[in-house]
């Protein structure tokens, strides 16, 4: 199973904004870009959401959405995810459905078997 590790240098943004693949939705914009490390993930929130409540509740609910796609996206990408002002009117179950329908048109969604899926989940 995939673990996540958390995008913090500049670098790795201005890298994801540059060669990324930009992938867009009504609730935020991810960027993805093939590397050789795990996979990682860097969020943005601009102060044009809000106070500060409402950025961290964004990057918590992408963050939990995130990981309920987790186990299904192959190694070796680091992914940017960019929210937008109406990522504060949905849930996390929403948004684990868009990252899914985004990343599966994008070709980085890999299915994996429901017998997989119950090996992975801690007992």
């Amino acid at each position: 199973m995939n673990s996540m590790i958390k995008l913090k240098e500049n670098y790795s943004f201005r890298r994801a904004y540059k060669k990324g693949k930009a992938l867009v939705s009504p609730y935020f914009v991810i960027y993805a870009v093939k590397t050789r490390r795990g996979v990682r993930l860097g969020i943005t929130a601009g102060k044009k959401l809000g106070c500060a409540v409402k950025r961290n509740r964004a990057k918590r609910v992408i963050t939990a959405a995130f990981r309920v796609c987790l186990p299904n996206i192959p190694s070796g990408y680091d992914f940017v995810i960019v929210a937008r002002t109406r990522i504060l009117d949905i849930k996390s179950t929403a948004a684990a459905a868009t990252i899914k329908s985004l990343l599966r048109s994008a070709g980085i969604w890999s299915e994996i078997r429901e017998d997989e899926q119950d090996l992975n989940k801690p007992n």
